[in-house]
């Protein structure tokens, strides 16, 4: 019994690793059910078995995504040394996830799949905007944060800023490119809420001398 469910757990994980090899390359609307099949050189029959539809196997893949960035978000608060850091180290990531996803698999969850969108604003909601509230504290009391920032007002002005960076109409994937728009928005976020030691340590981390 044990290893039925090993093989089935192993087979789910396959399917969920060519759904998100495919949908970061083409978006989700993109990629057909029968596609992943194809792509994994298995039947449509044992792909419709463990995800009975689309919209299920785009629900467990955003599921998967999202305890893999809860698992991020607490290695970045090992790692960084302080808070300024913390956001930067964030910022690399997300360059990275942005630079090998195709931006209009944002747009397709949003408008075909709301039930894996609803997921992603729980998260933001939740993780990303508590992560944001403890991290500026922490900056506070390291002195690199304005001790009269309004903590939650910015934290939420800052889950704000995601929502403009997945919003075509703000900004159009065809003229900005997301990993270089997250970068920008969340340096300007920076600057607005840091002291002068804290803005020291921006201009540290991005390689600029203090006259620039």
């Amino acid at each position: 019994m044990t290893q039925l469910l090993d093989q089935d757990k192993e087979t789910s994980d396959r399917i969920l690793a060519a759904a998100e090899q495919l949908y970061f390359r083409k978006g989700i609307k993109a990629v057909t059910m029968d596609e992943v099949a194809g792509h994994l050189g298995m039947s449509k029959k044992t792909v419709y078995h463990h995800f009975s539809d689309k919209d299920k196997l785009v629900c467990a893949l955003m599921e998967q995504k999202l305890k893999e960035e809860e698992t991020n978000a607490c290695m970045i608060d090992q790692i960084s040394t302080n808070a300024v850091e913390w956001f930067f180290v964030l910022m690399h990531k997300m360059q990275e996830m942005f630079d090998r996803i195709n931006p209009v698999m944002f747009y397709d969850l949003q408008k075909y799949h709301p039930a894996a969108w609803k997921l992603f604003i729980g998260f933001k909601e939740n993780c990303i905007r508590q992560s944001v509230v403890q991290v500026i504290e922490r900056g506070k009391k390291e002195g690199l944060i304005r001790k009269d920032v309004e903590t939650e007002i910015m934290a939420q002005f800052r889950t704000v800023q995601i929502d403009m960076l997945f919003n075509p109409e703000s900004f159009p994937p065809n003229q900005f490119k997301m990993s270089k728009v997250q970068t920008v928005l969340l340096e300007h976020f920076l600057y607005g809420i840091c002291t002068m030691k804290g803005h020291k340590l921006i201009n540290k981390y991005k390689h600029i001398t203090e006259d620039e």
